[in-house]
């Protein structure tokens, strides 16, 4: 990190020591992480407090820890980047251990003092999960927290006007969830006899895009890699 950031991550370490947990520096950034019990109030601390200034949000999204870490099938031989790639069992690249499922990213700008900081919180367990709304707090969040809401399920709790804000009103599911079906719950389609647009069972076939058996045959014969035909 620079110095600047370095300033920054010290201060909000020495002012909030028994309440945030330092995440690691991904692209030298400084992050942290808050429980959600006390998220409103270091909010409203680092917005008001000179020394923080962070007076913008300028993003929140939803994550889905679902699964994370873990591959999607088993393999002896292929490689572990690429498309079509298979990866290693319980992969925890930091090494942290997850409260939850589900969790908020906020992504805060100080003007002032030109610096950013990426706070996240786990929300509550359980179905569907909560957290608590910083719209009070900060107003750009009233359409992000909708968003959250529209694609993770996530309830904001006093958020004002939580709806869906991107998927139709019949809409099932919430769709950046790890476990919605690709394609989808329902379809859509124009009914003739009705005369409007009906939802009903999705009727595609989900396929399997990824090769899941690495079969073991001449075909992969080291020996008979460089052969001529018919040799």
């Amino acid at each position: 990190m620079s110095s600047r950031t370095e300033t920054l991550a010290s201060r909000v370490a020495a002012r909030f020591a028994e309440q945030l947990r330092a995440l690691p520096v991904v692209a030298g950034d400084v992050a942290f992480e808050v429980a959600a019990a006390d998220l409103r109030s270091v909010c409203r601390v680092l917005r008001d407090d000179p020394q923080f200034g962070f007076e913008q949000l300028i993003d929140l999204s939803g994550v889905d820890y679902l699964d994370y870490g873990r591959d999607e099938w088993r393999t002896l031989a292929s490689t572990t980047t690429g498309f079509s790639r298979g990866v290693n069992r319980i992969r925890e690249t930091i090494g942290e251990s997850r409260p939850g499922r589900f969790a908020v990213s906020y992504q805060l700008l100080s003007v002032a003092n030109n610096w950013r900081l990426r706070l996240r919180s786990f929300t509550s367990e359980g179905e569907p999960p909560v957290i608590d709304s910083v719209v009070d707090i900060w107003a750009a969040a009233n359409w992000y927290e909708r968003e959250a809401f529209d694609m993770y399920g996530i309830l904001f709790k006093d958020h004002p006007d939580l709806r869906r804000l991107l998927t139709d009103y019949g809409f099932i599911g919430h769709p950046f969830r790890k476990d919605f079906p690709l394609i989808g719950n329902v379809e859509v389609k124009y009914d003739p006899a009705k005369g409007r647009v009906v939802y009903q069972p999705v009727s595609i076939e989900p396929r399997t895009l990824v090769p899941r058996v690495i079969r073991e045959d001449n075909r992969y014969d080291a020996a008979l890699k460089d052969a001529p035909p018919g040799s």
